[in-house]
């Protein structure tokens, strides 16, 4: 969710009252529309946060399950890239969050899973400028739900992500977007595949996740 509130009062020896917003720390960043990409850098060392348009957005706390999903869906990257991928991607790394992804001025997305290509990797004392393929794992609450399926969406396809695959648990179905060729703006669905079927990759010839394998190793994990 964004976090925002109103104008604080001007900066007295008063404390915060209970209730209130802790306006002491609040004095010590900017305002909201006033974040450079150096202050948000900074505060994404010790928060998941993200960066549009020079606001601030906290994201939403991961849960036990969305970080199985994670983590399950980099081991599967990983061994593709080790074992079975085409020459030109098995120097590409996959790489987890956080590592916030620069996708224009003053934007800075923070995907769960990340492939880059070899070329991407020459600066590696930074955060990348794009990505090849992100993964976004969808958490609970509307505002967070259209963050991933709507406005991720346009902003992967305008820095020219070639490929966003979106894992919902909420409808056990992950989604495989395609960048357009023509416009290189815009995506069109590769496939939304449910439970039963198997996402696959065009980006990554060979990729592929079973759906049910999925949400079963996570939901295992309990027993």
């Amino acid at each position: 969710m964004s976090v925002s509130f109103a104008q604080p009062p001007a900066p007295t020896s008063r404390r915060s009252q209970l209730g209130e917003p802790a306006w002491e720390l609040a004095y010590c960043y900017p305002a909201q529309g006033d974040w450079s990409e150096e202050d948000y850098l900074e505060l994404s060392q010790k928060h998941r946060v993200e960066l549009v348009d020079g606001c601030i957005e906290v994201l939403p706390m991961a849960t036990i399950f969305h970080q199985l999903l994670a983590d399950y869906l980099h081991s599967l990257l990983k061994g593709y890239l080790t074992s079975a991928a085409p020459p030109e991607h098995r120097r590409g790394r996959a790489l987890f969050a956080p590592l916030p992804v620069r996708l224009a001025s003053r934007r800075f997305r923070d995907p769960d899973v990340i492939y880059l290509r070899p070329e991407r990797l020459k600066e590696l004392h930074g955060q990348p400028d794009g990505a090849d393929l992100v993964v976004e794992i969808v958490s609970e609450g509307k505002e967070n739900r259209d963050r991933d399926l709507v406005t991720k969406r346009a902003e992967y396809a305008a820095a020219g992500i070639e490929e966003y695959w979106i894992v919902d648990p909420e409808s056990r179905s992950v989604t495989v977007l395609m960048l357009d060729r023509a416009t290189r703006s815009q995506y069109h669905e590769h496939g939304v595949f449910a439970m039963g079927s198997v996402a696959t990759s065009v980006l990554l010839p060979g990729f592929a996740v079973d759906v049910t394998d999925l949400f079963a190793q996570a939901d295992g994990a309990a027993d």
